[in-house]
């Protein structure tokens, strides 16, 4: 919530009058009120939706004096929501139970009968801290997942980029739903950061998941977040991928991997815009753009009942054809001389050029790992040129993979690998082979999807 926001406080208190009185001032200084007359009432208005302030009396039904029933409802609360600021209110005289109070994790407290100055000065230095501790939560979280932008050195020359990027200029200022087709290494993923930065979410969280990579048996709780206690594991509360992408946007990535029966669960979350974390009952609102991408067939996934149609309707509200790089061969050049200054840079070669040779020999690939596959070409090149010129022979093509229905073989494994370099060749072509069909990529090598990715991480496969 932005600072400029109405904050939201919760009162509960036993007495209609206070609850009145209460409501009538803090509306005046521009606060949003919900009133609650029991514990039993309090802790359902938290169930269902986030307070920055609670304010609870320390006394209800059962006495008047022992403050049993809001201590209880106080230890409650946290148990829902451990980052609630609870400010409690005691009369005169019961101020050692206010203290107690805040030893069971209360901020502060006010005296009836309260001074209205004191008491908005306390509710607003409890607002404040509340939303401070929920950003300095977000942002560890952010460090942990969040990647910096993926557009340097981005270049779109061609025709057909030259469209894409008008496409992407419509859409970009929209809050639309976009789906981004193309084949494996194309960048996938720097359109979708190039459609976040452009966007007027730019300033917000891009929040990127890899869905392949995550396990079944923990989809709910990496998407969706957990509260403590939901499952053994779960020590503390977590933010989910959703819930950290709050206000930005969300991309995920290889969108054809999610399984079958986590699809209806995304579904809910792209519809209503709701979820509840794993373990929690209360249902929490999320503002979130959605770009996936996938080099997968997704109508054919659906008529095999592998992909669900309405969840397909909802993902590509806008698609993006991401063009592979044999139909933009006037770029080839320009991002090959990227890659070279890029990588002279990052290893100390910077008077390496190409030779005509070398020239000649990238524009006439067909690059079947398209830009990822130009990357690692011009990078091993910098790395084992011997002199300052890169000839055709030192980018080694004809010993790489060569283009998908070419009618050429891979390099085959032979005995002078070591075990890593044949496992890596073989990874490498059955990805080729299933045109970086990750799913069945890993059936094909006998490996799970999260086993496939693990190998792929290892030898640097995007």
């Amino acid at each position: 919530m932005a600072p400029t926001d109405k904050p939201h406080i919760l009162i509960a208190d036993d007495q209609r009058d206070v609850r009145e009185a209460l409501r009538l001032l803090l509306k005046s200084e521009g606060w949003n009120c919900s009133t609650a007359e029991g514990p039993a009432e309090a802790l359902a208005a938290v169930r269902k939706q986030s307070f920055d302030v609670a304010l609870i009396d320390l006394n209800y039904t059962r006495d008047t004096t022992s403050g049993a029933e809001g201590l209880e409802l106080l230890r409650e609360l946290k148990k829902l929501d451990e980052e609630l600021p609870v400010v409690v209110m005691t009369a005169w005289g019961t101020i050692h139970v206010a203290v107690e109070a805040m030893r069971h994790g209360a901020g502060d407290f006010i005296e009836k009968p309260w001074d209205n100055q004191r008491l908005m000065s306390v509710l607003g230095n409890q607002r404040d801290l509340g939303r401070a501790q929920r950003r300095g939560q977000r942002l560890q979280a952010e460090n942990v997942l969040l990647r910096g932008p993926a557009a340097e050195g981005f270049i779109a020359d061609s025709p057909a980029m030259r469209r894409l990027l008008e496409n992407l200029a419509r859409v970009a200022p929209s809050d639309a739903n976009v789906l981004i087709l193309g084949e494996n290494g194309t960048g996938k993923g720097v359109i979708a950061r190039l459609l976040h930065d452009a966007s007027k979410r730019a300033q917000a969280s891009f929040v990127k998941v890899n869905m392949g990579g995550i396990p079944e048996t923990v989809f709910e709780a990496e998407m969706f977040g957990h509260v403590r206690g939901a499952f053994t594991d779960a020590k503390s509360d977590r933010i989910g991928r959703f819930e950290l992408a709050d206000g930005g946007s969300l991309f995920l990535d290889e969108i054809a991997n999610i399984p079958v029966a986590q699809q209806p669960k995304l579904l809910r979350v792209l519809e209503d815009g709701e979820l509840e974390r794993v373990g929690s009952s209360r249902t929490l609102k999320v503002d979130v753009r959605v770009i996936s991408a996938t080099n997968a067939d997704l109508p054919a996934a659906v008529a095999e009942g592998a992909f669900r149609k309405d969840l397909l309707f909802r993902l590509n509200t806008v698609e993006l054809h991401l063009p592979p790089l044999r139909e933009r061969g006037e770029d080839i050049p320009l991002l090959a001389h990227a890659f070279l200054a890029r990588f002279g840079k990052r290893y100390q070669r910077d008077g390496l050029r190409f030779a005509p040779s070398a020239l000649s020999a990238l524009s006439t690939y067909a690059w079947p790992g398209n830009v990822r596959e130009l990357s690692h070409t011009i990078e091993r090149a910098v790395l084992m040129t011997g002199g300052d010129v890169i000839d055709a022979g030192a980018l080694n093509l004809n010993a790489g993979s060569v283009a998908v229905g070419s009618g050429a073989h891979a390099a085959p494994i032979n005995a002078q690998m070591t075990v890593e370099q044949a496992e890596e060749k073989l990874v490498r072509q059955t990805l080729e082979q299933t045109a970086g069909n990750i799913q069945r990529a890993a059936a094909k090598l006998g490996l799970s999807r999260p086993a496939l990715y693990r190998r792929m991480e290892k030898y640097g496969i995007d």
